[in-house]
């Protein structure tokens, strides 16, 4: 029996890849807050680790000059999805809907999204790759929801089509 279990944590591990797990030392260089204001926009947001060593996605976000949306994304070398078949984050946020995008490719203009709502405690969100569709400034595109093989960014977005405040806390995001 206890062959089996331990077996069974070892596949559990080994079936998992690590896009980002945050803690204390953890530089944050390669995540850039993207705002509105890109577009005239006055929504606010700024990206911070905790002192318990977390990612913090923190601010306001305004509808007024055609604005609306704030963002966090974080670039990294081309990383292959090949066997894995959906994204899990463990997360705390603050009851509000976030999106989740990715890209295959940082050149890629549009994104694959699954929005999620957060529950006001440390929970785990599970994305399945399949049912991330692309879009682009908000619209749906006509192409086929997510199939590459590899991913370049991962992004977190809130623009909830009003004016409000935002936390989201974010340990970490891996493949599985």
């Amino acid at each position: 029996m206890i062959r089996i279990v331990t077996l069974s944590l070892i596949l559990f591990f080994m079936n998992t890849k690590m896009i980002f797990d945050f803690n204390k030392d953890k530089n944050l260089n390669s995540w850039q807050v993207v705002d509105d204001t890109v577009m005239g926009g006055r929504s606010d947001g700024s990206f911070q680790l905790s002192e318990d060593g977390h990612g913090v996605f923190a601010g306001y976000v305004t509808t007024e000059n055609n604005g609306g949306f704030s963002s966090v994304r974080h670039d990294f070398a081309k990383m292959s999805v090949e066997g894995y078949t959906k994204v899990v984050i463990k997360l705390k946020g603050d009851g509000k809907d976030y999106q989740f995008r990715i890209k295959a490719s940082q050149r890629d203009y549009y994104s694959y999204i699954k929005q999620f709502t957060t529950s006001g405690e440390w929970e785990e969100i599970v994305i399945p790759l399949t049912e991330m569709y692309p879009s682009f400034r908000g619209r749906k595109l006509n192409m086929s929801n997510f199939s590459a093989d590899a991913i370049e960014e991962v992004t977190f977005l809130i623009g909830n089509k009003r004016k409000e405040s935002f936390r989201l806390m974010i340990d970490k995001i891996e493949l599985q």
